[in-house]
């Protein structure tokens, strides 16, 4: 018998996007036929961002508890509602995503590379929960501004509700994975077609 003191393991969403703010979109995503959130508390925004190339000093003892997840949860609904927007064709409106970005406080910094070389970089300050966010929402404005929207797809299984973007070579991605949506598709096509045969 389980023990239900023991803590739960963090959901970990999956890692199929190529683009950060589309890894955003995909923390809820389906689970045994479950759609699910896997950012549930400030340490889950906290582990998404360190697991995405985005360590953050935990600034938030101060904040009160669940502020990071909050605001995670209100860019990733401002940022799933602008793509689905963009990818329609339609005019959106950025006025919120806009005063999300205002928060961002960064600045650039060199530093020292081989051979005497400079390497330039942004360094944003992390004292709130918007700045933590602030390289998300930066990433999510470039993206909308002057990404390829023929390259950003939602996965063509019709139970699958995650995003990406068709960096192959051919841009004929059609899936989130091959691995499960794509393989689960091609079962299936080719049962059909066997079926039809006989």
């Amino acid at each position: 018998m389980p023990n239900d003191s023991q803590p739960v393991p963090p959901l970990t969403p999956p890692r199929v996007a190529d683009h950060l703010a589309l890894e955003l979109l995909n923390t809820v995503f389906l689970l045994n036929g479950e759609l699910v959130d896997s950012l549930q508390t400030d340490k889950d925004v906290l582990r998404w961002l360190a697991d995405n190339g985005w360590p953050v000093k935990d600034n938030l003892a101060n904040s009160k508890p669940d502020t990071l997840l909050h605001s995670a949860r209100t860019l990733r609904e401002a940022i799933r509602k602008l793509v689905e927007t963009r990818k329609a064709g339609k005019r959106a409106d950025v006025a919120h995503f806009n005063a999300f970005l205002a928060e961002s406080q960064s600045h650039l910094k060199l530093s020292p590379g081989k051979g005497g070389t400079l390497n330039l970089e942004r360094e944003w300050k992390q004292r709130t929960p918007e700045e933590i966010l602030a390289p998300v929402a930066e990433a999510a404005a470039e993206l909308l501004a002057t990404g390829d929207f023929n390259l950003v797809r939602h996965c063509e299984d019709s139970e699958c509700v995650l995003w990406f973007y068709d960096r192959t070579r051919s841009h004929h991605r059609r899936w989130c994975s091959m691995a499960t949506c794509g393989n689960r598709n091609k079962v299936a096509a080719f049962r059909k077609r066997h079926q039809a045969e006989n």
